[in-house]
């Protein structure tokens, strides 16, 4: 079983990367960006107040996140493996999956890390406001999701590393070209 953790700021392509290697490894696609947004529009309750956290450019909080990922956990048991992408994104949050894996007789694979600079992001990011009218990628709003990663997610990277579970690569080039890459390091992997 292969569990995987795609990490990267906002902008970096975890999304289109997650989706090809879901389908390529046939992995369980876990995106709380995406559970989020099926909640916003289907005006849940919970949808409601994510819409507010994330319009405010805030991370959702640790015991919301939890449990929709054990949730998906317990529905998804025999599958090949899992493929996390946004979450963990705090080192509160990445103890709490390894408790969840510890109790499914689990554990993280490895975390692959998307590097990108901060002018690519900016600019990826708008350009995505712009072709998708999405709210929460305005200008201002962009650069504090940034500065939110920086500071609450940039330690993941140490947590991992610890734990010998951490690889990063580039994440400009081509979607084909990045895809590859990640499939190399995936395909060397002991499970």
């Amino acid at each position: 079983m292969k569990n995987l953790i795609l990490f990267g700021p906002p902008g970096a392509g975890k999304g289109t990367q997650a989706n090809l290697l879901a389908k390529h490894y046939q992995l369980i696609h876990i995106s709380t960006g995406d559970i989020f947004r099926e909640e916003i529009k289907n005006q849940t309750p919970l949808g409601l107040k994510i819409k507010s956290i994330i319009d405010d450019g805030e991370l959702v909080p640790d015991a919301i996140l939890i449990e929709i990922i054990k949730n998906v956990f317990e529905k998804h048991r025999n599958s090949n493996g899992i493929l996390m992408d946004g979450f963990p994104r705090t080192v509160a949050q990445a103890e709490a999956l390894d408790e969840l894996l510890i109790s499914e007789h689990s554990e993280i694979t490895r975390v692959l890390s998307l590097k990108v600079d901060e002018e690519e992001l900016l600019d990826r990011l708008l350009k995505r406001s712009q072709e998708f009218n999405r709210s929460d990628d305005g200008a201002d709003i962009i650069r504090h999701r940034l500065e939110v990663y920086a500071k609450q997610t940039f330690p993941l990277e140490d947590y991992y590393i610890k734990k010998q579970k951490y690889v990063s690569l580039m994440g400009i080039g081509s979607v084909e070209e990045i895809f590859s890459s990640l499939c190399a390091i995936i395909d060397n992997l002991k499970t």
